[in-house]
């Protein structure tokens, strides 16, 4: 076992046998950070975390194990309250804040013996694509410096492709956990909406008690089935409806005139589907139950108005400026999710793409209300970006990030793998079933 780059549940089980002890691994982790040219872990806890494994290797030496956990070493996004250690949203104004309690999630994550070693960077309030901020600067992606590993999650994503934690616990309402996952190369999983506790999520200053209404906390992994492992752990779920790549029922929505996919993406999208196939997945190109451009208003209108409190007056969408006008809203949600609910009887999983483009090069003028990208020489609102996995946070359904493939460029390309509601481990079983026929997760050249 190369304890860097190993999975979860491998570094879990090699606590609990002795062959490696918690110490070394949080130890090998921390100098790992300290040497990494990523800038993705801003803020380190190593005297507790040190003294924390330390105690669990006395334990592990009784005979005794905490959880699922125990001795595996974790980050969590600078988001997400973590006891004793500094929790800024990326932001100056919360640059010295302390918070005097875990998220719930974190501390379920404790309770299992997990070993918070440091907090991971994000752009501020978790407001970008990107990952730079005042407070810490800027992350790189850990396959190309000069490109951005994402956001807001992506000093959790370029951690765990680098191998610089065991896992990561994350967050998204529009992509923060799958636009990393899949420009860093690592497996993400956005929860259902409201199966993972969300409180102690920090988004402006005295955030926490009342998460963002969407947001979701869920794991980075490097296996699929460390996200299953991890999300054990954070919530209670059904179990798979699927043991084996035949039984799939595996519908594709692979692109769509309103957000074109580059042509060098499709092409890796559509060679793991072809392989799906051959491996015996009863793949299928249905017509999805709602339109892209429908559902990705509905979408906008919704995170807009659940981060208002942190817009100007002239920010805010006209469609929920008013109590009256967000309840409308709401109902087109409720309505939507109830059609792609009776949709789901008919199929185990639907694949589509993450975003348009593989990860692109730092750009950190204007706002994402003014940049532009490029996508096969078409210039496009950054905004755009988020798109595709905007469809499926209004929707609140379950949502693996794997990666599937490498451009001529050598950056990820990852795929969504969405489930019916609650149905999480559905589709994290199949990217395990996936990843037999695909490969997984590849270190990257640079940490």
């Amino acid at each position: 076992m190369e304890p860097a780059h190993a999975g979860a549940r491998e570094l879990a089980r090699a606590v609990a046998t002795r062959s490696v002890s918690s110490r070394e691994l949080v130890g090998g982790y921390l100098d790992r950070i300290t040497r990494s040219e990523l800038n993705a872990v801003v803020t380190l806890d190593a005297e507790r975390a040190l003294a924390t494994a330390a105690a669990l290797d006395d334990e592990t030496a009784r005979g005794e194990r905490r959880g699922p956990l125990h001795g595996v070493p974790v980050t969590v996004k600078d988001a997400i309250a973590t006891e004793g250690l500094r929790t800024t949203g990326g932001s100056p104004s919360l640059a010295s804040h302390v918070p005097d309690s875990d998220a719930p999630a974190v501390a379920a994550l404790r309770a299992a013996g997990a070993v918070v070693v440091g907090k991971t960077n994000l752009p501020e309030w978790c407001g970008d694509i990107q990952t730079y901020n005042e407070v810490f600067g800027t992350t790189r992606n850990p396959w190309d410096l000069d490109r951005t590993p994402g956001g807001s999650s992506g000093g959790s994503a370029a951690a765990v492709a680098a191998g610089l934690t065991g896992f990561d616990l994350a967050s998204d309402i529009a992509g923060s956990i799958r636009i990393p996952a899949h420009f860093c190369g690592v497996y993400g999983l956005k929860p259902s909406v409201g199966l993972v506790a969300g409180e102690g999520y920090v988004d402006h200053v005295g955030a926490g008690a009342l998460p963002p209404d969407g947001n979701v906390l869920g794991p980075i992994c490097r296996t699929a089935d460390d996200l299953a492992l991890v999300l054990d752990v954070l919530a209670s779920a059904p179990a798979p409806t699927v043991g084996s790549l035949r039984e799939c029922r595996v519908a594709t929505w692979l692109d769509d005139p309103s957000c074109r996919v580059g042509s060098e993406s499709a092409a890796v999208l559509g060679r793991a589907v072809s392989a799906l196939a051959g491996a015996g997945a009863r793949v299928s190109a249905p017509t999805p139950p709602s339109g892209f451009d429908e559902l990705f208003e509905l979408h906008l209108d919704m995170v807009l108005a659940a981060v208002a409190y942190n817009l100007p007056e002239d920010g805010v969408p006209p469609a929920t400026a008013t109590h009256r006008g967000w309840l409308a809203r709401a109902e087109d949600r409720a309505v939507a999710r109830q059609v792609w609910a009776r949709w789901f009887e008919g199929y185990d999983v639907l694949l589509c793409p993450v975003t348009a483009m593989p990860a692109f090069p730092h750009d950190q003028d204007g706002d994402i209300g003014t940049r532009t990208l490029s996508v096969d020489g078409e210039d496009r609102p950054h905004m755009t970006t988020v798109g595709w996995c905007g469809l499926f946070s209004v929707l609140g359904l379950p949502t693996v990030v794997m990666p599937v493939g490498f451009t001529a460029a050598g950056l990820p390309v990852g795929v969504q793998v969405v489930a019916s509601r609650l149905h999480d481990h559905t589709a994290v079983a199949f990217a395990r079933l996936a990843a037999e026929v695909l490969g997984g997760h590849t270190a990257p050249p640079c940490g």
